[in-house]
């Protein structure tokens, strides 16, 4: 219930950004006379064109998805943590990997949906055609046009970005953790688990971030009916091409404003239910099978 909570909370905080992120990086706009000329432009014009609710589009798909991929990934990563034994950064990222490979299973459909929908009704109040009703009716519709396949569209590009990330993730976070000292009894407990949450999610996001505009472009090609990329190769050479290597960088800024409150609010909610419900007992975020509570790396989805 915590770890839910604590993600619904970090998917509320966090969504406007990945909303930003996504239309910039999609670039709906012509290359030469770009629709936003930056992240503020870009939070400005979704407002004032979509109100604020534009901003919101496509949450229902990580709402759905977040507790499913938590259970998941608490579960692989503690796990692992058990089957490796000792607690030494390498197996924390190990760990952390193979959590982020499995909860693709999850992830890669949660995201497609909510790329979609960020993408729906671009520039407009209202849609005069709104070809997917929420996230749901998405996924179905996707299914029944191009079956098990659609709905996986991205799984490499996929499992590319959070196999590392969520490694980088824990990692970061277990180097943090133990460098701050944080402990129950330390009155500056919260902050520096702010700070070590938020520092890890923003450290998994530079890591693979490349990674990530080229599994948004791929997720998004084919609506309309037409394709423009033949698989990834093709997406980077075109992407290159086109709009050269600082496309790898286009919406990093609004992702990292994301990373970090996400991760910190999930943190701060967790940290706060465990030791109201242990009543002062140690938390054991070093300890291996606790260690299965630490929140995952923005759930790029959240």
């Amino acid at each position: 219930v915590s770890v839910h909570s604590g993600c619904a909370a970090g998917v509320l905080v966090g969504h406007p950004f990945d909303t930003v992120k996504v239309r910039l990086l999609l670039q709906v706009q012509n290359v030469d006379r770009p629709l936003y000329r930056g992240t503020f432009h870009c939070f400005q014009s979704i407002v004032r064109q979509e109100s604020g609710l534009g901003l919101y589009k496509g949450i229902g798909s990580p709402m759905m998805g977040l507790t499913f991929i938590n259970a998941i990934v608490f579960g692989v990563q503690g796990n692992a943590m058990r089957k490796l034994g000792s607690d030494t950064p390498l197996n924390q990222f190990l760990a952390g990997a193979s959590a982020g490979a499995i909860q693709c299973v999850i992830c890669c459909p949660m995201e497609l949906a909510k790329t979609r929908m960020q993408m729906q009704g671009t520039g407009e109040k209202k849609s005069k055609r709104k070809l997917y009703k929420n996230s749901l009716d998405c996924l179905v519709r996707i299914y029944r046009r191009e079956g098990v396949r659609g709905i996986n569209r991205g799984m490499v590009t996929t499992l590319l970005r959070e196999t590392p990330g969520f490694g980088v993730y824990f990692l970061t976070y277990d180097v943090l953790t133990r460098s701050l000292g944080c402990e129950p009894e330390d009155p500056y407990m919260i902050p520096k688990l702010l700070f070590a949450g938020g520092t890890s999610g923003i450290a998994s996001w530079l890591s693979t971030y490349p990674v990530d505009v080229i599994k948004s472009r791929l997720q998004a090609d084919g609506v309309g009916g037409v394709n423009q990329y033949s698989g990834i190769a093709d997406c980077v050479r075109q992407s290159l091409r086109k709009e050269g290597w600082r496309v790898f960088t286009r919406g990093l800024t609004s992702t990292l404003l994301r990373a970090f409150p996400v991760n910190a609010t999930t943190f701060a909610t967790v940290t706060l239910f465990l030791l109201y419900m242990r009543d002062g007992e140690e938390c054991g975020l070093r300890d291996p099978e606790p260690a299965a509570v630490q929140p995952a790396p923005a759930l790029q989805s959240l």
